[in-house]
C-alpha cells in the first residue's frame, strides 16, 4: 500500500508539503473529497459552485473620505440538498448501527440514560411532529433554553430535521440574557424546562422564560420540558400561560416515531449562536447546514483520533490526514465526553453535530463539576469509559486547586482515557501537566485547540499522535524532536491556514505578538450577523477583508519552528510602558506558584506607563495563610522572577471565584471596570454572575 500523503509543519518526522493547501484549488478539491465521501447527500451541488468567496471591495467612501467596504459573502457546496439530522442518526441506524449507544446521559441528581441510535430517531421524529404541530416550518427560529438534558439534543436535531434554525441558549442565563436572544432572532417557540438541577438544588426556569417573553416578540408558543416537578401537583405549581404554554410530553402524546428527512440546502441556515462580545450587543452568528457539517465532520475524525493510521518512515504511528473515511474499529471503540455546556459553540461542533455525524458514542452530564464533590467528574470517565475528554482549562485549574497533591492513586479507574482537548482560551502549561498526569495517565495525547463561533470549527491544534515522548517513552520538556508544547496550539489543520501579522499584514519574526488571521477560511465559517450583515463586516472583515483574511481578535505568536501560540484576545493585552504583554502570560506565570489556585489579569489605566496589571487570585490553603501584603510580595516576585520586573502586579485582589463566561473565559474587561469602580458592561454571558458582587465587596472592604 502506498504511504498517503499527509500534514507537514517543518517537522524531522514530516517533511512532506501538505497537498490540501498547495493551491486554492486544491484546498476546495480537499473539501469536495470530504463533502461526497463524508456526508449523505440527497443531491450533489453542481462542481462550479463548491466554494465561492466574494471578499470585501471599496464601493465608495464616506462624507469623511473613509473608504467604505462591501460585505462579504461566502458559500460551499451551494446547490446540494441534504438533511443533517438524517446524517446525524437515521444513516447509522440505516447501516445497522441502531443499537449502538449514542447517548449516555447522567443527572445532576444522579439519574442516567443510555440512549440508542434507533431510540434517538425515534425521540427526534417526535420532536419534529410536535415542532410541526405548533405551526413551525423551515426558516422559523426556535429558542432553546435548557440544561444539558437529552431533549436538548433531541430538539436541536429536530429543528434541523424541520428546516427550522435553532437558538441555544445557556440555562443559567439570566431572563434579560435570554429575552435579548428571543427578540433578536424573532423567535416563534420558545424550548424551556420547569427547571432545573444546579448545585444540587432545584432552580426554577420557567419563570425567566416567562419573563423573557412578556413584551414585544414572535413568541406563539413555550415548550416546558419536566425535567425536575414529575407529579401533577407539582406541575400545577409551574407558572403556567394558557393557550400559550404545552407540556413536551403532552404535545408528543400521540405522534408518530418515525419522520421523513426533507432535504435543504446546503446554505441553508441551521443555527445562529451568540457570541458574548467585548462591547455592546452579542452577535448572532449565522451557521449554514452544508459547510458546517462537512467541517465539523472532518475535523472531529481528525482531532478525536477516528481517521486510518499508517507508520511513516520514522516509525511513528500517523493517521492519514486526508482520509475522508474513518477507521470502523476506532469509530466503535470511542467514547466521546465534552464539557461545554449544549448552548456554547464547542458543544454545538464536538459534542453534539461531530460526535453524532461520525457515528461515535459520547456522555453529557447536566451538573457543575463539584456536584456534590469535585471527584464527580472521576466517576464519570470511569463509569462510562470516556476515551475523549475535551474541557476548560478553567475547569482544569479548579481540579487542580481541589486535588493539589493530585488524584489518589488508584482510587478511580482512568485508563479508557487516550485523548485530552482543551479549548475556550489558552491553557497554561501547569494545567497541561497536571490533567495528562493525573487523567491521561503520563501518556494520552493531548490537543489544544483554538478556534471560535465564528469559524464554527477548530482552525489549529495538535494531532493525536503527534509524537508525544522522548525516545525513552517518557515525557521530558528538553527531548529533541518531542512534538509536546503544552500551551501551544501549534499549526493549522489541513484545509485551513493562519498567519500572525502586524496591523499593516506583514508576517511578524518569530517571538514576537501580532495579530492572528484565517487566511484561507474553511467550509464551517459563519456566513454572517443574523439581521446585520455590516456588523459582520466591521468586525472581522474591515481590516484585512480586501486580502479575504479573517481577522479572528485574538493576539499570536509563533516560535522558531512555526508553531503558534495563541495569547489571548487583542483586548486582553497590556501596554507598560510601551512593553506589549499579554494577561494569559501572567495569569500562567502566577498559577504557577503554590499559594494560587487561579488568576485573571487585567490591564488598569496609569498616567505614567499607560497600563499596569491588577491581578484577581483564587488561593490555595497555602496562600489563604498569607496576609494581603504578605501575598502581593510573594506573587510580584515570582512574576519578576519568571517573566521580569515590568510585568509585576501594581495590585493583587484575592478572591472566591473569578467571572467567567459559559466557554470558560475569564472577563477581564469586567475585572477592570470593578477594579476602577466604572459602570459594568455587558454581563449577559457570565456563567456565574454572582462573582461580581462579591468581588465588589471585597474591593469596597479594601
Amino acid at each position: 500500500m502506498a504511504q498517503p500523503q499527509h500534514f507537514s509543519y517543518s517537522d524531522p518526522y514530516n517533511p512532506t508539503p501538505n497537498p490540501a493547501l498547495e493551491s486554492d484549488e486544491a484546498r476546495i478539491a480537499f473539501w469536495a473529497k470530504q463533502a461526497r465521501e463524508r456526508i449523505t447527500w440527497g443531491q450533489e451541488w453542481p462542481e462550479e459552485l463548491t466554494h465561492s468567496f466574494k471578499k470585501p471591495e471599496v464601493i465608495g467612501v464616506d462624507e469623511d473620505g473613509v473608504e467604505q467596504l462591501s460585505v462579504p459573502e461566502i458559500k460551499w457546496f451551494a446547490g446540494g440538498k441534504l438533511n443533517v439530522a438524517f446524517n446525524c442518526v437515521d444513516r447509522h441506524v440505516e447501516a445497522g448501527k441502531g443499537e449502538k449507544v449514542a447517548l449516555y446521559f447522567e443527572g445532576e441528581p444522579g439519574d442516567r440514560e443510555a440512549i440508542t441510535y434507533a431510540e434517538l430517531q425515534r425521540r427526534v421524529a417526535r420532536a419534529a411532529h410536535g415542532l410541526e404541530k405548533l405551526g413551525v416550518k423551515k426558516g422559523d427560529r426556535v429558542v432553546i433554553y435548557l440544561p444539558v438534558i437529552p431533549e436538548t439534543i433531541i430538539f436541536t436535531l429536530a429543528c434541523a430535521r424541520i428546516g427550522a434554525i435553532h437558538s441555544l441558549v445557556f440555562g443559567g442565563f439570566s431572563a434579560e440574557a435570554l429575552k435579548f436572544r428571543v427578540e433578536d432572532t424573532g423567535a416563534k417557540v420558545l424550548i424551556t424546562t420547569d427547571g432545573q438541577n444546579r448545585r444540587g438544588t432545584v432552580v426554577p426556569v420557567k419563570v425567566n422564560a416567562d419573563d423573557a417573553c412578556a413584551g414585544e416578540n414572535a413568541i406563539e408558543h413555550v415548550i416546558v420540558v419536566d425535567r425536575t416537578a414529575q407529579t401533577e401537583a407539582a406541575r400545577a405549581e409551574v407558572p403556567w400561560t394558557e393557550g400559550r404554554d404545552v407540556w413536551y410530553h403532552e404535545l408528543i402524546a400521540n405522534v408518530p416515531d418515525s419522520h421523513d428527512a426533507p432535504l435543504h440546502d446546503a446554505e441553508d441556515p441551521l443555527f445562529i449562536i451568540y457570541t458574548s462580545g467585548t462591547t455592546g450587543k452579542p452577535k448572532g452568528l449565522v451557521h449554514t447546514m452544508g459547510g458546517y457539517l462537512v467541517q465539523t465532520a472532518y475535523t472531529h475524525a481528525l482531532l478525536y483520533d477516528l481517521l486510518p493510521d499508517y507508520e511513516d518512515e520514522q516509525g511513528v504511528l500517523r493517521p492519514d490526514e486526508l482520509s475522508a473515511v474513518n477507521d470502523p474499529a476506532k469509530v466503535e471503540s470511542t467514547v466521546h465526553w465534552c464539557t461545554a455546556d449544549l448552548a456554547w459553540v464547542t458543544a454545538h461542533t464536538y459534542e453534539i453535530y461531530g460526535p453524532l455525524v461520525n457515528g461515535v458514542t459520547e456522555v453529557i452530564y447536566e451538573g457543575t463539576p463539584n456536584t456534590p464533590t469535585f471527584e464527580r467528574h472521576f466517576e464519570v470517565l470511569e463509569r462510562y469509559g470516556v476515551t475523549n475528554y475535551y474541557t476548560a482549562p478553567t475547569l482544569i485549574r479548579s481540579l487542580m486547586g481541589a486535588f493539589p497533591n493530585g488524584i489518589e492513586q488508584g482510587k478511580f479507574d482512568l485508563s479508557s482515557v487516550r485523548l485530552l482537548g482543551s479549548v475556550g482560551e489558552s491553557i497554561n502549561p501547569e494545567a497541561w501537566r497536571w490533567l495528562r498526569e493525573n487523567v491521561g495517565g503520563g501518556t494520552a495525547s493531548f490537543i489544544d485547540t483554538w478556534w471560535q463561533s465564528e469559524t464554527g470549527s477548530t482552525i489549529c491544534s495538535p494531532r493525536p499522535h503527534d509524537p508525544q515522548f522522548a525516545p525513552s517513552g517518557t515525557y521530558d520538556d528538553d527531548a529533541p524532536h518531542t512534538r509536546v508544547k503544552p500551551g501551544c496550539a501549534t499549526r493549522a489543520v489541513p484545509g485551513v491556514s493562519t498567519r500572525v501579522v502586524d496591523e499593516y499584514g506583514n508576517e511578524v519574526a518569530p517571538g514576537l505578538q501580532g495579530f492572528i488571521v484565517v487566511d484561507k477560511i474553511g467550509p464551517s465559517m459563519a456566513r454572517t450577523v443574523w439581521g446585520n450583515p455590516q456588523r459582520y463586516l466591521d468586525s472581522y472583515w474591515k481590516h484585512y477583508g480586501e486580502r479575504g483574511w479573517f481577522l479572528a481578535g485574538d493576539g499570536a505568536k509563533v516560535d522558531e519552528e512555526g508553531d503558534t501560540y495563541i495569547l489571548g484576545r487583542i483586548d486582553d493585552v497590556i501596554n507598560i510602558s510601551g512593553h506589549r504583554l499579554s494577561t494569559i502570560e501572567i495569569e500562567s506565570s502566577l498559577v504557577t506558584h503554590e499559594a494560587v489556585v487561579e488568576a485573571g489579569v487585567c490591564p488598569v489605566e496609569d498616567e505614567l506607563t499607560g497600563h499596569q496589571a491588577v491581578a484577581f487570585v483564587t488561593l490555595t490553603e497555602a496562600g489563604q495563610a498569607l496576609s494581603a501584603e504578605e501575598l502581593k510580595k510573594a506573587l510580584s516576585e515570582h512574576i519578576r522572577k519568571e517573566i521580569g520586573p515590568i510585568a509585576k502586579p501594581k495590585d493583587v485582589v484575592a478572591v472566591a471565584d473569578i467571572p467567567k463566561t459559559r466557554s470558560g473565559k475569564i472577563t477581564r474587561r469586567l475585572l477592570g471596570q470593578l477594579y476602577q469602580g466604572q459602570a459594568l458592561g455587558d454581563r449577559s454571558s457570565l456563567q456565574n454572575e454572582e462573582a461580581l458582587e462579591a468581588i465588589e465587596k471585597v474591593l469596597a472592604a479594601r
